[in-house]
């Protein structure tokens, strides 16, 4: 086997082991263990985090910033990657902001000269438009890392004016209309809440706080498991064209909405009842597009609602 390739493929065992001995990886590679130091140290000198450890239970760790294999991509993959990260240039938060960087500039410096000048030219000739928010939500990597291993978190959040601290358990996170959400348990209101990050000013693991098992609620399903919590009414409401269109915009409730071969279309299914005050002012930001039809009690608010609009123009 050449050096390089031995280099290689030691560079994926070590990932893959992440602790071992000098004698063992000589063992498995067939050389002897002063080949393997030098081999070692080289993969050390090109970034690979390596960590020794003296004594009999001693050995080679790699440390968490693993370096992964090289991986061998084409023209065409390699400058979808690059307009992928690109694309979130426009958040002014991200929950891997400093790796985003990072893995964008690699990309683009170790592109050929020719391909560089391809990504300059398309820099200016396609886009994916978000929002620029004013809004910094830094606590986006603690709220992910929650969720992934189930763990409770005390934050001060800000509504309406005021601050106050929970305990939640976040099942996720996710941007829209260029604002971060994250869906999470409230122990405190004992049901599931919708918190946006930007109004989150303080975020540290609580110990105290038993978890619940929410491996079974995910971003995917999180719309029917909210449902199921609260007490829900059944909607219907009438789309038109332009309704249709401007419906697609939003994120939630995309399971109700259903479009006709002519562009026309209805929303059908269960909102949350302690939501119809929401739903209102949504349905009546769409005008003559959407007429409501179902629950009376929605339509109801939203009369209330035109009433007062109407009392300021008179």
């Amino acid at each position: 086997m050449s050096k390089s390739k031995r280099l290689l493929e030691l560079m994926m065992t070590v990932n893959r082991k992440r602790k071992f001995t000098v004698k063992e990886l000589a063992l498995e590679f067939g050389v002897s263990t002063r080949t393997m130091l030098r081999d070692l140290q080289e993969l050390s000198e090109l970034g690979v985090p390596l960590y020794s450890e003296v004594g009999p239970h001693g050995g080679y760790q790699v440390l968490r910033e693993r370096i992964l294999p090289p991986i061998a991509f084409s023209e065409e993959e390699a400058v979808a990657m690059f307009f992928a990260v690109y694309a979130l240039r426009h958040y002014s938060s991200l929950p891997f902001e400093s790796e985003s960087a990072s893995a964008l500039d690699k990309f683009y410096l170790h592109m050929s000269g020719d391909v560089r000048d391809r990504i300059d030219q398309m820099k200016n000739r396609v886009d994916f438009v978000t929002p620029t928010r004013q809004q910094e939500s830094p606590f986006l990597s603690i709220l992910l890392e929650a969720a992934i291993h189930q763990k409770v978190l005390l934050i001060e959040h800000e509504s309406r004016g005021d601050t106050a601290g929970r305990k939640i358990q976040p099942i996720g996170i996710y941007a829209n209309n260029g604002l971060w959400f994250c869906p999470a348990y409230c122990f405190l209101r004992k049901d599931f809440r919708v918190f946006r990050c930007d109004r989150i000013h303080s975020a540290e693991y609580d110990a105290d706080t038993e978890p619940i098992d929410l491996r079974h609620v995910h971003l995917g399903n999180k719309e029917s498991v909210f449902q199921k919590e609260k007490e829900s009414v059944q909607l219907y409401v009438e789309l038109s064209r332009s309704g249709v269109q401007m419906y697609e915009a939003v994120l939630w409730l995309s399971s109700h909405l259903h479009i006709r071969e002519d562009g026309t279309g209805w929303l059908e299914g269960p909102i949350p009842q302690s939501d119809l005050a929401f739903y209102a002012r949504f349905f009546i930001g769409l005008g003559n597009e959407a007429t409501v039809k179902h629950p009376p009690e929605l339509v109801g608010y939203m009369k209330r609602l035109f009433a007062e609009i109407m009392s300021k123009y008179e």
